[in-house]
């Protein structure tokens, strides 16, 4: 039988010739594959997902508009939301324990060596493709890309090994030297299975490897298996097949076998990014030993530099503290260890991150007062577009401030290594003399606060779109929380830090009161309480003690701002004579709590969808941390339709008695100090 699979214009025609034994349940796929070198460049960088085989069980169907349906499309949703997991891979079910048979269990599991951002993208496509033209109809399915695989079921399938449905894929182009090549292929994956079954819970069970064939050919190898695996059982899978794949060996200088558990691929180019292999020991003299020593002097003396320029700031900031002691420092030694690590080993960043000062002074027209934007307690932020046209916000820190040393060197170190669509990305940085600056990206619909707090703003926007924004703050808040490399408490989440894109997508910013937790960390405890009055959670207003769940409180702040249309900051001097989360308590108690919602929002969005949002918010902003939900369980609840919810306990309402404020309110960014009594 001969299959014609859909091909780009741009790649090679790929025939594939399929056996199929109708009297056993697995299928063997062979499929000839021949990829162009710029395709291999553009699969590795992941600019497109190539698409390579799927499954559908077609005894298995829904009909449309079913409670399947719509718990399939909330599962792809979820996992939609949480492709930049750094683990590569995410598991979930949704339905309801009352109706077992419409619950959906779906997984994805990305390429090992994949950036966050890649693993996004092939995940998106994935859930759009897989129920558009693959399967649209079917409860059971499978997909399977270069950079990813997404499979569901009306079935639990996690952390069971399944060997079914299972393709062998082959290039199209022969080998020489067929046994010896089949046996360092046979090696070579052997070899790597320890890498995979080994590896720590929780950690990616994947392995690379290169070995050299001939003087011009070097044999590349992967293997993978799903991390909610046994260590038996991915050590079964992956052993059966490479088994399958020696069997069904034809010659080829490709191939790879896939199936929902765990996959295995040789090639003789590089289809994976390769590690960067350390410098060989000294050569012989001559012109390639002087160019490295050269190079060796020109980064240390970089570095050096670098070096200097942090001790010279530390230095500044130690006198200006002994000459001034109405400022306390904080005494959380593991996050500052931590900050003080993360500055030395991002040097290099930092080098790559700057910009020339003369060259801001130029865009800003010299930080001309007519492109002033914000202003704050760290100093000014100005608007700037750069020769090649593209516009940025520019933070200049007042040489006054004592806060700014410490809040530059946070937002360089951190935010240079945060990757999100819902985090503001820092273009660079500046630094001349005592003069220091920070280069955003331009956001062009300014900060959150603009629209819900203004009365012409605020009708420029429906529920969808501030539900976005909501679901935006949230998933930029898990990352921080749980899925980037470093994990990061922000500590002054406010409407103002959330800044809007020209497709009003939310983004975080501000991160120069944010610290760096280490992987077992759960709590740190301060002297030095920094925030905004209003968004504060009380543990840290007046304990100093904060942690992930102390920014959870301030999303369910937000969210009830955003939903009331009125800042909680000051809101006990209303007509109401109490704080926005007791007013928003007791609507909730007395069964009014649409009588808390702006009268716009209740003509323009879903009554239901709103009030599971003012359920969420109460559940941020419980009094006892413990009980507050993390980020990630917020994502779910905040995209699920069927999950039923906690019921709320009472928030905090009385931070204001033990809190003087001191706050700077800016237009986009501000600095706010708390003092407890």
């Amino acid at each position: 039988m001969f299959l014609t699979p859909e091909i780009s214009e741009s790649e090679q025609a790929e025939h594939k010739t399929d056996h199929i034994n109708m009297g056993i349940p697995s299928f063997i796929v062979s499929m000839h594959l021949v990829l162009l070198s710029t395709l291999i460049s553009l699969s590795i960088r992941g600019e497109a997902a190539e698409y390579r085989y799927h499954f559908c069980s077609n005894q298995t169907t829904f009909s449309p508009n079913s409670t399947y349906q719509s718990n399939l499309n909330n599962l792809l949703s979820f996992l939609n939301a949480n492709s930049t997991r750094e683990t590569g891979f995410y598991n979930t079910a949704v339905g309801q324990t009352q109706t077992p048979e419409n619950t959906v269990f779906g997984l994805f599991l990305c390429r090992g060596d994949l950036a966050t951002n890649e693993c996004q993208e092939c995940v998106s496509t994935a859930t759009k493709e897989i129920v558009q033209q693959y399967c649209p109809e079917e409860k059971v399915a499978v997909v399977w890309y270069d950079e990813c695989m997404l499979r569901y079921s009306n079935r639990t399938f996690f952390s069971v090994m399944e060997a079914e449905p299972r393709m062998i894929l082959w290039n199209l182009l022969d080998i020489t030297e067929r046994d010896r090549f089949l046996q360092l292929v046979e090696k070579s994956l052997s070899d790597l299975v320890p890498v995979a079954v080994n590896a720590l819970s929780g950690a990616k069970r994947f392995g690379t490897k290169e070995t050299k064939f001939t003087d011009s050919q070097t044999l590349y190898n992967l293997v993978q298996c799903l991390p909610d695996l046994s260590s038996f059982d991915c050590n079964r899978c992956l052993r059966e097949a490479i088994t399958n794949l020696s069997t069904a060996f034809g010659g080829k200088r490709g191939g790879r076998v896939l199936n929902p558990s765990c996959n295995v691929r040789y090639e003789v180019f590089a289809f994976y990014h390769v590690q960067a292999v350390p410098a060989p020991g000294p050569g012989p003299k001559g012109k390639g030993k002087s160019s490295t020593v050269i190079a060796i002097v020109i980064a240390v003396t970089i570095a050096a530099s670098l070096v200097l320029v942090i001790l010279l700031y530390c230095f500044r900031r130690r006198r200006a503290r002994m000459k001034s002691n109405d400022i306390k420092e904080e005494n959380t030694q593991k996050s500052d260890d931590l900050l003080n690590y993360h500055a030395a080993s991002e040097i290099t960043t930092v080098e790559s991150l700057q910009f020339d000062f003369g060259t801001i002074d130029v865009a800003t027209n010299k930080f001309s007062d007519d492109n002033k934007i914000g202003e704050g307690g760290f100093g000014k932020v100005y608007k700037g577009v750069l020769p090649e046209g593209k516009e940025v916000a520019v933070k200049r820190f007042s040489m006054k401030s004592l806060q700014g040393l410490e809040e530059f060197k946070n937002e360089v170190i951190l935010i240079a290594k945060l990757q999100h669509k819902n985090l503001v990305r820092l273009l660079g940085c500046g630094i001349e003399g005592e003069e220091k600056l920070l280069v955003y990206e331009f956001m062009h619909n300014k900060s959150l606060d603009n629209f819900i707090f203004d009365s012409k703003g605020r009708l420029q926007l429906d529920w969808k779109t501030y539900y976005d924004i909501i679901n935006g703050i949230a998933r930029g808040l898990l990352y921080l929380h749980e899925d980037s490399r470093l994990k990061i408490i922000h500590r002054d989440l406010k409407p103002s830090n959330v800044l809007l894109d020209h497709n009003m997508v939310a983004k975080i910013s501000d991160f120069g009161m944010a610290r760096i937790f280490s992987e077992n960390q759960n709590i740190a405890n301060t002297k030095r309480v920094v925030g905004t009055y209003g968004y504060m959670a009380p543990e840290y207003a007046m304990q100093g003690v904060f942690s992930v769940k102390s920014d959870v409180f301030s999303f369910g702040v937000i969210l009830l701002e955003i939903i009331s249309g009125k800042r909680s900051s000051g809101f006990y001097l209303t007509e109401h004579s109490q704080t926005l989360l007791a007013y928003a308590w007791r609507l909730w108690n007395e069964d009014k709590v649409l009588e808390f919602v702006d009268n716009f929002l209740m003509e323009s969005g879903s009554t239901s969808e709103i009030v599971k949002c003012i359920h969420i918010g109460l559940l941020c902003v419980e009094e006892n941390p413990q009980d507050r939900p993390t980020m990630s369980t917020v994502v779910v609840m905040l995209g699920s339709e069927s999950i039923a919810l906690p019921k709320p306990k009472h928030p905090a309402f009385s931070v204001a008695k033990f809190m003087s404020r001191d706050e700077i309110s800016v237009n986009e960014l501000s600095y706010s100090t708390i003092v407890p009594k």
